[in-house]
C-alpha cells in the first residue's frame, strides 16, 4: 500500500508582549533560533491535542515579522501532516476553532499573549 502524503497548511499568528527586533528576521541569530525553539514547543503541543494529532508531523517556523504596534510580532509557520484515510479532510475551520479553544479565545499561547484576530490556518 502507498504510503499517506504529507501535506502541510499555513499558522499565522501576533504575539503583543514579544518586541519586534531586527535579529528576530534573521533566521541565522541567536534571537530568531531561541525564539523559534519556544514556538515549536508551544505550536506543536497544541496540534497534538487537535483533531489533526494523530496525524501532525510538525511545523517550521518560517519568519517572525514586526506587528502594527512596534511591540508586537507575528509568527508564520507551515506545519505537515500525513493524509491519511482515517483522516476525512483537513478542516481548517476545525483546527483552527480548536487552536481558538485552546487559546482562551486566541488570547494565551504559554506565556505569551496573541493579538485576538490575528490566529489564520490555511489548508
Amino acid at each position: 500500500p502507498l504510503s499517506p502524503a504529507v501535506r502541510n497548511f499555513t499558522l499565522n499568528f501576533t504575539i503583543t508582549n514579544l518586541q519586534f527586533t531586527a535579529d528576530l528576521a534573521m533566521p541565522n541569530s541567536k534571537k530568531f533560533k531561541s525564539t523559534e525553539k519556544v514556538m515549536y514547543y508551544y505550536i506543536d503541543s497544541l496540534l497534538q491535542k487537535s483533531s489533526i494529532g494523530p496525524y501532525f508531523t510538525g511545523c517550521k517556523v518560517t519568519g517572525f515579522r514586526s506587528g502594527r504596534d512596534r511591540d508586537d510580532t507575528g509568527v508564520d509557520a507551515v506545519c505537515s501532516y500525513k493524509n491519511n484515510v482515517s483522516l476525512a479532510r483537513f478542516d481548517r475551520e476545525k483546527v483552527y476553532h480548536e487552536l481558538s479553544t485552546m487559546t482562551n479565545g486566541v488570547t494565551k499561547l504559554g506565556h505569551y499573549s496573541l493579538e485576538k484576530n490575528s490566529l489564520y490556518v490555511n489548508g
